[in-house]
């Protein structure tokens, strides 16, 4: 039936979902909006669309704006759609869309329903109604899915998949998750390795020559290692909401493959601003074990950095260097030298392993932390149940804030204390034979964990290495002499 010959229209589909990604809905919608045209004889002057794309969050609809611009512009009459619900499924874009197309006389036209002529109040009121009726339908159905949400949080139930560590077994409500013992074990491997000195650079290397499985790739990465050891599933911690204000953490109901102490001081080492811009990142960091931010000249206080230069005889020489005036160089083999005997004859002294304590406290203080958040936690749901007043809320927070605070900065202060996963091997007579296996990066670990200063001053001249010319000091007490 041709209703109205030569009427200019634009088609538009929308599909809120697309898991196949190959856009059937809406090339199903716009082959049905093309026969109704052809059957009434309008010009088909656009054809838009917006696939995977949900209207009731407001999300950016490019096909959607170019709609309505046809219309703003009144180069169309008539918008056909699968159904007027496919136009908006929120309020401030109903009534936005409703208003446009009556100021600039365009009507919708439904594939699957009638027309609704906006131009009449009867005609605005139905658009009004059905896209009211399809606002509250996604409304109800947010609320679900929102509520479903936080009891699964709540019961300590992933969001998704737990990921590499862990087996999943059962599907739905009674679903669990148990270790998986071949990756967990990785994990843990991963974890004391960058623990004690290790560079993640270092291990992603170590796994991908030897073959290690990497989780959803090929080749085990540094950032997708960093990642990895960073989750708070390690210690079967689930955060519901993360990154906003309402954020909340919950027990998880799934095993911890990663001791608690372990994962705090972890976080508290690769977060920790200063990595970005140390010494570690210069040139040569790596390879040198008292260069950029270790070594230091005693002339003028600059950095030392490793050069090789001609001898006499064109041999060549390996050198620390002041990296500001060139004010000093010695021999870096016969400084390293010095500063390996200082470090054994440190961490030998079975005097000093009170210096070092345990994690007992990093993992009392992290449980205190838990325990505090969730009574807080807890006084908020009462708020919200109307079991308590604002008043009682207010009193409950301020009686737990300041013991909470306190309780973080004890776990930091703890966290940043000695690690002993970097100092452990080299505690006792293992230390000359645990110090001559490690790797520059862990050897430096050690330097930087005994806050050591290596100070190069002037030497009197002449041949040969002059030891009394390097200061190696310690910030821990009962330094050898």
């Amino acid at each position: 039936m041709n209703t109205r010959n030569g009427e200019r229209v634009a088609l538009y589909a929308r599909i809120s979902q697309d898991s196949s990604g190959r856009a059937v809905g809406v090339n199903t919608q716009l082959e049905s909006a093309r026969k109704l045209a052809d059957q009434r004889g309008y010009q088909i002057v656009a054809e838009h669309s917006d696939n995977d794309i949900s209207a009731f969050r407001g999300a950016q609809r490019p096909g959607y704006e170019k709609v309505l611009t046809l219309a703003r512009r009144r180069e169309i009459d008539r918008v056909v759609v699968y159904q007027v619900t496919r136009m908006t499924r929120n309020r401030r874009e109903r009534a936005e869309f409703i208003d446009d197309f009556h100021r600039n006389r365009v009507n919708v036209t439904e594939t699957q329903g009638g027309d609704y002529d906006l131009s009449t109040a009867a005609g605005r009121s139905w658009a009004d109604i059905q896209g009211s009726l399809a606002t509250w339908e996604s409304e109800i159905k947010s609320e679900r899915v929102s509520a479903a949400a936080d009891r699964r949080a709540r019961d300590g139930r992933p969001s998704g998949t737990l990921g590499y560590g862990w087996t999943k077994r059962g599907t739905g409500a009674t679903a669990k998750w148990v270790e998986n013992p071949e990756q967990a074990v990785v994990v843990r491997e991963v974890v004391d390795r960058l623990l004690a000195g290790e560079t993640l650079r270092g291990v992603t290397d170590s796994l991908n020559r030897r073959g290690e499985p990497a989780p959803n790739s090929a080749a085990w990465g540094k950032t997708a290692l960093k990642k990895l050891v960073l989750r708070e599933s390690n210690i079967a911690v689930r955060v519901h909401h993360r990154g906003r204000e309402d954020e909340e953490r919950f027990a998880g109901c799934w095993p911890a493959i990663v001791d608690r102490a372990k994962y705090e001081k972890l976080v508290a080492k690769l977060t920790d601003p200063s990595r970005r811009s140390n010494g570690a990142r210069r040139p040569g960091a790596r390879r040198h074990l008292l260069s950029w931010g270790i070594g230091e000249c005693g002339v003028c206080g600059s950095m030392l950095r490793a050069v090789t230069k001609r001898g006499r005889y064109g041999r060549p020489l390996d050198l620390y260097v002041c990296d500001g005036k060139g004010c000093v160089g010695r021999s870096e083999s016969a400084v390293d030298e010095l500063a390996r005997q200082f470090v054994i004859a440190l961490l030998s002294k079975s005097e000093l392993n009170w210096l070092f304590g345990d994690d007992v406290e990093t993992r009392e203080w992290a449980d205190r932390v838990d325990r505090l958040r969730r009574q807080l936690d807890e006084a908020a749901d009462l708020f919200a149940q109307g079991a308590i007043d604002a008043g009682q809320l207010r009193r409950i927070t301020e009686r737990l804030r300041p013991g909470l605070d306190e309780a973080e900065q004890r776990r930091r202060e703890s966290v940043a204390a000695i690690d002993l996963d970097v100092l452990r091997p080299l505690m006792g007579e293992t230390a000359t034979a645990s110090w001559d296996g490690m790797s520059i990066a862990q050897r430096r670990a050690v330097i930087e964990m005994l806050r050591m200063r290596v100070v190069i001053d002037r030497a009197r001249k002449g041949p040969g290495f002059d030891p009394d010319s390097v200061r190696i000091e310690s910030a821990l007490r009962d330094t050898p002499g």
